[in-house]
C-alpha cells in the first residue's frame, strides 16, 4: 500500500452523524473535511443540501444517509429518502438493508431494494454504497448478500453503520472482499479509531474508510512519511 498523505485522506468519509449535531457543528465538520482533503462528509440526510452550500466550491463530496441506522423502513421510505437526499445535493448514499427481511429468508425482497436504491443512484451518477450490519449477520447471511451485489452492482458494500453491536472487521472485510473481488469495491466503518485499524482495514481490501477519527488517523500517517 503506498500512498500519499494526499491519496490517503482521500480514503475517507469523514462522519457526522449525531442526532444533536447542530448546523455549526456541520459546518466546522465540513470545513475540516475541506482542509484534510478527505473524499466526503457522510451526514444525515437532512443536512445534506446545508453540507453541499457549504461545500460548493471545495472538492469534498456529500455522502448521505438512507434508512438509517435500522434499516426497517419500507423499500418506498428508503426509495423517497434517496431521492430527495441527491435532488439536496448528496454525491454518494450509504442505505441500510432490510435485516430482519434477511434473516426470515426473503432474499428477492433484499434484491429489490438493492436494486431500487442503486438504479436510483446509478441514474442520477450517484455512488451507492449497501450497508449489511454486519454484527447482526451470519457469515453465510453476508455471502448472501455479497451475491445479491454482484447481481446488483452497487458501488461499494459496507460493513456497519457505527450505530450496532459492532462495527467493522478485519475478518469481515476480508470475506466480503473474497466474495466481490475487483468488481464492487468494500468500505469499512464502525469503531475505526486509530491508524492501526485503519492500515489492517485496508490491508484486507477495503478502498474507503468511514469515521469521525479520520484527523487523527491522517495526523498519526503522516508521521510514518
Amino acid at each position: 500500500m503506498n500512498y500519499t498523505q494526499k491519496t490517503f485522506n482521500k480514503l475517507f468519509d469523514h462522519t457526522l452523524l449525531k442526532p444533536d449535531a447542530t448546523i455549526d457543528m456541520m459546518r466546522t465538520h465540513c470545513m475540516v473535511a475541506a482542509e484534510n482533503g478527505f473524499c466526503t462528509v457522510a451526514v444525515n440526510g437532512g443536512r445534506v443540501k446545508e453540507c453541499a452550500e457549504i461545500l460548493h466550491d471545495y472538492d469534498v463530496k456529500v455522502d448521505s444517509s438512507s434508512g438509517f441506522p435500522l434499516g426497517a423502513m419500507s423499500i418506498a421510505a428508503k426509495a423517497e429518502e434517496t431521492r430527495l437526499a441527491i435532488i439536496d445535493g448528496a454525491d454518494e448514499v450509504d442505505y441500510v438493508i432490510n435485516i430482519g427481511k434477511l434473516k426470515e429468508g426473503k432474499i428477492e425482497y433484499i434484491r429489490e431494494e438493492m436494486k431500487t436504491i442503486v438504479s436510483i443512484c446509478r441514474e442520477k451518477d450517484v455512488i451507492s454504497k449497501v450497508i449489511f450490519e454486519n454484527c447482526y449477520l451470519t457469515d453465510d447471511e453476508k455471502k448472501v448478500l455479497c451475491e445479491v451485489a454482484l447481481d446488483v452492482m452497487p458501488d461499494f458494500i459496507k460493513t456497519s453503520t457505527g450505530f450496532g453491536t459492532g462495527g467493522a472487521t478485519v475478518e469481515d472485510v476480508r470475506l466480503m472482499k473474497s466474495m466481490v473481488g475487483d468488481k464492487i469495491k468494500v468500505k469499512a466503518a464502525g469503531g475505526i479509531r486509530d491508524l492501526e485499524t485503519c492500515l489492517a482495514m485496508l490491508e484486507a481490501g477495503a478502498e474507503r474508510i468511514g469515521t469521525s477519527a479520520g484527523v487523527a488517523i491522517a495526523e498519526a500517517f503522516a508521521k510514518t512519511l
